[in-house]
């Protein structure tokens, strides 16, 4: 069964709040690397500073990190300092990059009971779909 997180809104740690603050401005997933270019001013200048605050950012359910683009994304549905036991899907447009982040109880459901019925646990799950967003596809006609 999927787990549920509770957050009662941690403290974040100065670099912790730095990564998180960036990656909530930022308009696309960002790689640990480009995340350390735009702190560096802010005097980070360690990846494994980067790589430590992201960890714990996942583990709060703060920020996703999306494997086929080894990147991270600000979670879009993390308000109230609270995570639903769900499956996360993202969009990934291959023309501009855009991603979106949503989740369709159905989907949880049919992952949900496949699982059970192989007596396999879930512990996270993250779906990600690659093709092209509304606006390259009007682009593109």
């Amino acid at each position: 069964m999927l787990q549920s997180v509770d957050l009662k809104k941690p403290k974040l740690t100065r670099n912790q709040h730095l990564v998180m603050t960036v990656l909530e401005d930022a308009e696309k997933p960002l790689t640990a690397y480009r995340i350390l270019e735009q702190l560096q001013d802010a005097g980070l200048n360690a990846p494994l500073q980067i790589y430590r605050a992201l960890e714990r950012l996942i583990k709060m359910g703060r920020v996703h990190r999306l494997e086929s683009l080894n990147a991270f994304i600000a979670c879009s549905h993390s308000s109230h300092g609270h995570i639903h036991p769900h499956s996360t899907a993202f969009h990934i447009c291959e023309e501009c990059g855009h991603v979106a982040e949503f989740h369709d109880g159905r989907v949880e459901r049919a992952l949900l009971r496949q699982a059970r019925e192989s007596g396999f646990d879930i512990r996270h799950s993250t779906i990600e779909i690659r093709g092209m967003c509304s606006g390259c596809n009007i682009n593109c006609r």
